[in-house]
């Protein structure tokens, strides 16, 4: 299988990178062909520019290769913090700039006016693993985990993948070596599950 492993994170050396490192090993190890983009260290430009939004619109080379790529892919693994209940700006650039009419979803003709896109993404699978130094519960019971509507029901469901799973780890800032280690080794359990060799 093919798969394109998404990193939103500023920080070299951040548990996001460390989430990041353990899933694409994984699938490596599982025998998958894995891209890997560490969208800051990539300097991908986040900015929808007016010109790009049309469905006929010819973007740039770096986001038409992107493009091209998560059209072909089997997978998608996404990391990310969770900064105010939202993806960081430049993941967020990347959804608005890639998972674009044409490549992830069209509208249909004769819809009613719903609007409601048919979904174009061959991959079948998404994991999305995000960090937080916010309880899960006052996430859950305050917030209403706004990452959960935005990925599983707002894109991802949207363009047509049909599993998808979540997980965010927390409280980052107060944890301890074991509790990364062993976080990291549920990412490792979870990856096995959903792409295994």
């Amino acid at each position: 299988m093919k798969v394109s492993v998404i990193l939103g994170h500023p920080q070299k050396g951040s548990f996001n990178h460390a989430i990041a490192g353990r899933a694409v090993k994984t699938l490596r190890d599982n025998g998958h062909r894995v891209y890997f983009h560490d969208l800051y260290s990539e300097n991908f430009n986040p900015v929808l520019p007016y010109g790009e939004i049309s469905r006929d619109a010819v973007p740039d080379t770096v986001v038409e290769g992107h493009c091209r790529e998560i059209s072909d892919v089997d997978g998608i693994v996404i990391v990310h913090p969770n900064w105010w209940g939202q993806p960081p700006a430049i993941l967020k650039g990347w959804v608005d700039r890639v998972i674009r009419p044409g490549v992830a979803y069209q509208f249909c003709e004769g819809d009613s006016g719903e609007g409601v896109p048919k979904g174009l993404l061959k991959a079948g699978t998404a994991l999305v693993f995000n960090t937080s130094n916010t309880p899960a519960q006052r996430e859950r019971e305050v917030f209403g985990d706004p990452l959960e509507s935005i990925w599983k029901s707002c894109i991802l469901g949207l363009c047509g993948v049909s599993a998808f799973y979540r997980k965010m780890y927390g409280v980052v800032v107060t944890s301890t070596g074991a509790e990364r280690e062993g976080w990291l080794k549920e990412v490792e359990d979870t990856v096995n599950q959903y792409f295994p060799g």
